[in-house]
């Protein structure tokens, strides 16, 4: 009793069951969790779906927009690597936005072979020179690929898309003097990239032949003159020569275990229109016209130093014709069938002219005297002269430079002072020159004076005479 009159109601008629309806808020509650719980089920997999999609779109948007891949990019680099010309090549060419690179894409494009560029247009040199030549190769319908040649998906890509026939390896990190300062980049582009291209090259489903640019470089401390192919190159003077000198026992490894075929071109100071702002003759230049002193270095002894200076347009040929007579890879599936061509040339012009020398041409055609400071070559890697033998590259590759020094300085200087605007100047003087000249026959006619006095009388005896002769 006492347990059942804790259940009466405190008010007549107004009695319920508790235990109902107790059981039916359980019921309620638990329905209510579960709902919740589905609700919550239902809003993770819709936030999970949304991930994915977006992860989807950011993927895919990244593919279309970023620096290579995508519909229209594989369009472009297509059309690039067309070939125009009966039993023409498609040719990978690195560092297309470089000196030489820029000046061979031109040359083979102009032949009608099929032309890809590759450049990461770095900031070793003014990148500024560096766009002005992809936009005279754009201008061609040569288009280049920004990017590293150590990305090895790219090189994947790129050979996806073309069979390239052959490559043109001119991507290389230049310059002696740099490498003191930072020798890092000298590795990851002359020797990580290198092996990275080679990679590429022996797992392609059609080896390419390859052409790659060596240097004169690893001569380094070799005495004997002219340097020939066959002298010492295990003296390098430079971290750069190293380099160069370690890619030639590269290449000859992939040539020798995955049957590509490889030829190794010496350079030997390469000058001409769109050089390379670090080089002397490029320097000089600029520190003439702005009236800065140039620093001349001298040799053991005050023994001027020399170099076999060699103008672009035969180095060009050069490039080309190693092309041309490149033989076939034989390698397949990275897999070796047969031995593979490997050959090394010196290109120069085997006339060596001292920097004195070559800083009086410049002010010959620059028609500015130089204020120079003759100093000893400190240790920084250069070496005291350079002289090619170019009898192997004769013979093989039919190579005849024929432009000597002072024809392809005046053809630089007449190129720098149109591109930096210094012709401009002279064309406004000629301009205001001009228009005194109308000024004082103006006032001679209305003074009815002669043109050489009413000039002396305006601007002085000078306009005076310059009158008297015609202006």
């Amino acid at each position: 009793m006492a347990e059942q009159e804790l259940f009466l109601p405190s008010t007549p008629g107004k009695f319920k069951d508790k235990s109902h309806s107790m059981h039916r808020q359980f019921h309620r509650c638990f329905a209510s969790t579960s709902t919740m719980f589905l609700w919550a089920l239902f809003l993770v997999a819709l936030t999970a779906a949304y991930l994915s999609f977006q992860s989807f779109v950011d993927s895919g948007s990244k593919y279309f927009s970023s620096a290579w891949g995508g519909i229209h990019w594989e369009r472009q680099v297509r059309s690039s690597a067309q070939i125009h010309r009966q039993n023409g090549f498609s040719v990978l060419v690195t560092g297309a936005a470089g000196f030489v690179g820029s000046h061979v894409s031109l040359a083979l494009k102009k032949r009608g072979d099929g032309v890809v560029g590759l450049d990461n247009f770095n900031d070793y040199y003014d990148p500024s020179l560096k766009k002005a030549r992809k936009s005279l190769l754009n201008s061609q319908n040569i288009f280049i690929v920004e990017g590293d040649v150590n990305d090895a998906r790219l090189l994947a890509k790129l050979f996806e898309i073309v069979p390239f026939t052959h490559v043109m390896h001119l991507a290389a990190q230049a310059g002696v003097r740099y490498a003191m300062e930072n020798p890092h980049s000298y590795v990851h582009s002359n020797i990580a990239g290198l092996v990275t291209l080679l990679e590429a090259c022996k797992t392609a489903d059609r080896q390419p032949a390859i052409v790659w640019a060596s240097s004169s470089s690893v001569y380094g401390l070799n005495e004997k003159v002219p340097f020939s192919e066959s002298d010492r190159t295990d003296q390098p003077a430079s971290l750069y020569a190293a380099t160069k000198k370690a890619g030639e026992e590269i290449t000859h490894t992939y040539n020798h275990i995955y049957g590509l075929s490889i030829t190794g071109l010496r350079f030997f100071t390469v000058y001409g229109p769109y050089g390379r702002p670090d080089m002397a003759y490029f320097s000089f230049t600029r520190n003439i016209l702005q009236g800065k002193p140039i620093t001349i270095y001298r040799g053991k002894n005050r023994v001027d130093l020399a170099r076999d200076f060699t103008y672009i347009d035969d180095i060009v040929k050069g490039c080309v014709a190693s092309l041309d007579t490149a033989k076939k890879s034989t390698g397949s599936g990275g897999k070796k069938r047969a031995p593979a061509q490997y050959r090394i040339f010196n290109l120069g012009n085997t006339s060596p002219v001292t920097v004195p020398m070559m800083v009086g041409i410049l002010e010959k055609h620059l028609k500015v005297k130089a204020k120079k400071h003759v100093l000893e070559m400190p240790g920084n890697g250069d070496v005291p002269f350079t002289h090619a033998n170019i009898s192997s590259a004769r013979r093989e590759l039919g190579y005849k430079p024929s432009t000597d020094l002072q024809t392809g300085l005046k053809k630089f200087v007449k190129w720098y002072l149109s591109y930096y605007g210094y012709n401009h100047g002279k064309s406004l003087e000629r301009t205001l020159k001009f228009l005194v000249a109308q000024k004082c026959r103006l006032v001679a006619f209305e003074k009815k004076e002669e043109v050489g006095t009413a000039a002396t009388s305006l601007c002085g005896p000078h306009m005076g005479r310059l009158a008297a002769r015609g202006f």
